[in-house]
């Protein structure tokens, strides 16, 4: 097992690239920023991750893992209608949704990957009805939305007058998503349990 203060410096550069990449994307990011971003020399970075490809590498397999676990947490656990899953994932996800936005953009290697299993993700959670295109059909439709919002959030936040990726903006954008989705498309009860989440999220914040 690497040393504690080791298994910590890889956690804070991978992060710093997640920052450096999210801002700057995969060209314009350099070793050297995102050692300055971490707080190490760039022979560190170097040393625990070789090149920007080793760090994209590790930043794209830590988004995938992100996804994974926080919807096994809030839907295959039930968390989703806890304040504080809510509070949690608000705090969490931007670095992890800015640089998959810019992923999706610049064609990570992964983005692809992503993509997939978001939909896979999606497709698992969908109800099927009578009349209604097949849930595959939906689950890609669905993730390519919500994913566009992602792309498009300097245009998103703009219109919003605030971070779509904030705790201000983020629990309106998402009574709007549950507002576009048909509650009957969802697991019964879940839709409700969201909303009644994001108010005592927002009481709790104050607003």
């Amino acid at each position: 097992m690497p040393p504690v203060d080791d298994l910590t410096a890889r956690a804070r550069i991978r992060d710093a690239a997640l920052a450096e990449f999210g801002a700057r994307g995969f060209a314009g990011a350099t070793i050297r920023g995102i050692a300055e971003r971490a707080g190490f020399s760039p022979a560190l970075v170097q040393h625990h991750f070789g090149t920007k490809d080793g760090l994209r590498a590790v930043c794209d397999a830590h988004v995938l893992e992100y996804f994974r676990e926080h919807t096994a947490s809030g839907i295959g656990d039930g968390r989703v209608g806890d304040a504080s899953f809510i509070a949690e994932v608000y705090a969490s996800s931007p670095p992890v949704v800015h640089y998959l936005a810019r992923a999706l953009v610049d064609g990570s290697p992964a983005a692809a990957t992503v993509f997939d299993e978001l939909v896979k993700l999606t497709e698992r959670y969908l109800v099927d009805r009578p009349g209604l295109a097949d849930a595959r059909t939906r689950a890609i439709v669905f993730t390519g939305m919500r994913l566009g919002a992602l792309v498009l959030h300097d245009h998103v936040s703009r219109l919003l007058g605030a971070d779509m990726f904030s705790g201000e903006a983020a629990p309106r954008i998402g009574r709007a998503t549950l507002d576009i989705v048909a509650p009957e498309l969802l697991p019964e009860g879940l839709s409700a349990r969201v909303r009644e989440a994001l108010e005592r999220y927002e009481e709790g914040q104050g607003r």
